[in-house]
């Protein structure tokens, strides 16, 4: 291999490392990193909704973007850019959510959890790696969202820096605004968002994160999407390095558990698992990167990766405010039978109509 696909190699093992150590240090379980997961924590941390079990402002997230934008502009590829259908990408960015949520976690958390023994998570990768393919299909029918412009003034494209700047100042600050409502942050008591690792630890590693993932230009959807276009591997690189350095401590601390049941914050419900991750890979693979891409595209300074960004935050609020997220299954008690979890109803509907739309708009943005 070239220098650079050991280094994208490299770079997924790190991650992997990374994110079973912040499970150890206190991150919930198959879960040291999970941009979906934590964008939702961070959408409850401000209000957005009011589900009590996940309601973290994440430092990692804020470390991702950092640690992107400081490697960018010491690189001299910080450039502030946008103007590429940047409301619609806003309202992709809502409907990624829903399928993350459907399944419980972004493509990263999936290869984190098959790497905990997850095997449910073996049928929402055939879901990201059948929506990729569909992706792909358009992208060979002309699909195109317009090109960006690279803006005047740099100033747009450090809105999102300066924004995860302002959450961190809240987070160390502890800040209320409202001593009668409370907030403007708002903390699990129990559940996942009650599960956190020191907050210097958990900043530091989205850091190195986002310092890695810049310059390796890490993306499972584009993987996937150079995989079946041109043959090329590398991106596909990082994310078997992530597997293998998750792996690898998983079975150090003890933490691997294969199978369906029992596993942390997930479901069995196999038809879910498998449409959720479907619509996040075509609507990733038609936005041009995976919610971890679109993180570090904001950190350095594209603003319509910014507006995917905010998309999928808010549209967490909505998500759990309308209860469209999946439940996780449940062991069997004295009073109740064992649940395999998976969406209601109506998360099955938004899960649905998201994939339409993003077809629909995958037939109608071609270039002639």
């Amino acid at each position: 291999m070239d220098r650079n696909k050991w280094f994208v190699l490299g770079t997924g093992l790190i991650i992997g490392a990374i994110a079973v150590t912040l499970v150890k240090l206190g991150n919930p379980a198959n879960m040291g990193f999970c941009i979906a997961c934590f964008e939702r924590d961070i959408a409850g941390a401000l209000g957005l909704h009011q589900t009590a079990t996940v309601q973290y402002m994440r430092p990692e997230i804020i470390g991702l973007v950092l640690g992107a934008a400081l490697t960018a502009l010491f690189a001299g590829e910080y450039k502030a850019r946008g103007g590429s259908a940047t409301l619609l990408r806003f309202f992709m960015g809502v409907f990624m959510m829903v399928g993350a949520l459907v399944f419980l976690g972004c493509p990263l958390r999936d290869i984190l959890r098959m790497a905990g023994g997850d095997y449910n998570a073996l049928v929402g990768l055939i879901g990201f790696i059948f929506g990729v393919g569909s992706g792909v299909f358009f992208l060979k029918k002309g699909f195109d969202l317009g090109r960006a412009k690279i803006s005047s003034s740099p100033l747009g494209g450090w809105v999102m820096p300066v924004l995860m700047l302002f959450f961190l100042y809240l987070l160390l600050k502890g800040t209320i605004f409202n001593q009668a409502a409370g907030g403007p942050l708002f903390f699990s008591q129990k559940g996942p968002g009650s599960m956190h690792a020191a907050l210097m630890f958990s900043l530091g590693a989205g850091i190195i994160v986002g310092f890695l993932a810049q310059r390796s230009r890490l993306c499972l959807s584009g993987g996937i999407r150079d995989f079946m276009l041109i043959k090329d591997n590398t991106l596909l690189l990082g994310f078997i390095g992530i597997f293998i350095g998750a792996l690898a401590l998983n079975i150090g601390f003890g933490y691997f558990k294969t199978g369906f049941a029992g596993q942390p914050i997930a479901h069995s419900n196999h038809l879910w698992n498998f449409l959720g991750l479907y619509l996040v890979g075509l609507t990733a693979t038609l936005l041009g990167g995976c919610p971890l891409r679109q993180l570090i595209l904001s950190g350095q300074g594209d603003m319509d990766a910014a507006a995917v960004v905010i998309g999928m935050i808010v549209g967490a609020g909505f998500i759990h405010n309308f209860g469209l997220a999946s439940s996780a299954m449940a062991a069997a008690t004295a009073a109740a039978p064992a649940l395999i979890g998976g969406p209601n109803l109506f998360g099955q509907i938004a899960c649905v109509a998201g994939i339409l739309i993003m077809l629909v708009i995958g037939y109608t943005y071609r270039e002639e």
